[in-house]
């Protein structure tokens, strides 16, 4: 069995992404890597060239800043990296430059994977999300944060990243998956205020088409405030062991409420639903379980 794995990035330095991280991190599951890197405005490249592995295959690529309909430019990009994945591969690993997984649950993921190689109707495995917020300390746990998703799928090239490469698909069809019991930590939203805001504004141009409301937002103070949130819960567990040097460094601090609930009486009974029976209801996916 062979699995490569697969990220792009642009501008990892600018918007201080834990790109290196989050590539460490399943460097363990896959056979190689495949880093598709756009020259961007810093020096993402010699970053990417600074991870020790022979796994690695850095290859290239220049964005289209123009594609600003719903991230499309993420999935281009994604889907051109895509191409890369060497022909005898039997899966691919996709992860994102904010996304890590702990080390805890590499034999699963290895086995998992094994387990349905030869399952021609299984075409992804499912992984679900820790959303952290603010600082290590919070996980964002209302149903405006997506609970699931596929971050790996099989070789085949009808599978192609949809929308803003959250998830993937085959045409506008839905995808079949195999849920498995591992999680993605996703830390695009653990920076200071400043930085917060200012990453926003810099990947604001992936989404916003309008521009007089991109130069609005541009204009906008460079402060981000975590307060305005709906729901939040202590994080108790532990992180990623490659996380722990950046967490030792968090050089802010927030002061959160997890008491409050801000959200309406129909989304508040949808919340309470899902902690009770662990169940999401009437929610997007790009996904059909029929594996677990």
């Amino acid at each position: 069995m062979k699995i490569t794995g697969l990220t792009i990035i642009r501008n990892a330095i600018k918007n201080d992404y834990p790109v290196v991280e989050s590539i460490t991190s399943i460097l363990p599951v896959v056979d190689e890597m495949i880093v598709s890197v756009d020259k961007g405005e810093d020096d993402t490249l010699h970053l990417i060239q600074s991870i020790q592995s022979d796994k690695i295959r850095i290859v290239f690529s220049e964005w289209d800043m123009s594609l600003r309909q719903g991230g499309q430019v993420l999935a281009v990009e994604t889907n051109n990296a895509l191409q890369h994945v060497s022909p005898d591969s039997d899966w691919v690993f996709y992860i994102q430059a904010d996304e890590v997984v702990h080390e805890k649950y590499h034999t699963m993921i290895r086995d998992a994977a094994a387990k349905y190689k030869d399952d021609k109707k299984v075409d992804g495995l499912l992984f679900n999300y820790l959303h952290f917020y603010g600082t290590y300390d919070f996980v964002a746990d209302s149903r405006k944060w997506y609970n699931c998703e596929t971050r790996i799928i099989r070789n085949d090239r009808n599978i192609t990243a949809y929308r803003d490469a959250q998830g993937f698909r085959i045409g506008e069809a839905k995808i079949n998956v195999a849920a498995i019991n591992a999680y993605v930590y996703h830390y695009g939203w653990v920076k200071s205020p400043h930085q917060m805001k200012q990453k926003q504004k810099n990947v604001s141009r992936y989404w916003v088409e309008d521009g007089d409301a991109l130069s609005a937002y541009l204009s906008s103070e460079d402060f981000f405030d975590f307060n305005e949130f709906d729901s939040l819960d202590k994080f108790k567990d532990t992180h990623p062991a490659v996380m722990l040097n950046r967490i030792k460094n968090q050089n802010w601090k927030l002061d959160l409420d997890i008491s409050k609930k801000k959200m309406s009486f129909k989304n508040k009974a949808l919340y309470l639903f899902e902690k009770l029976t662990g169940k999401r209801l009437f929610t997007f996916t790009n996904h059909r379980i029929i594996r677990k």
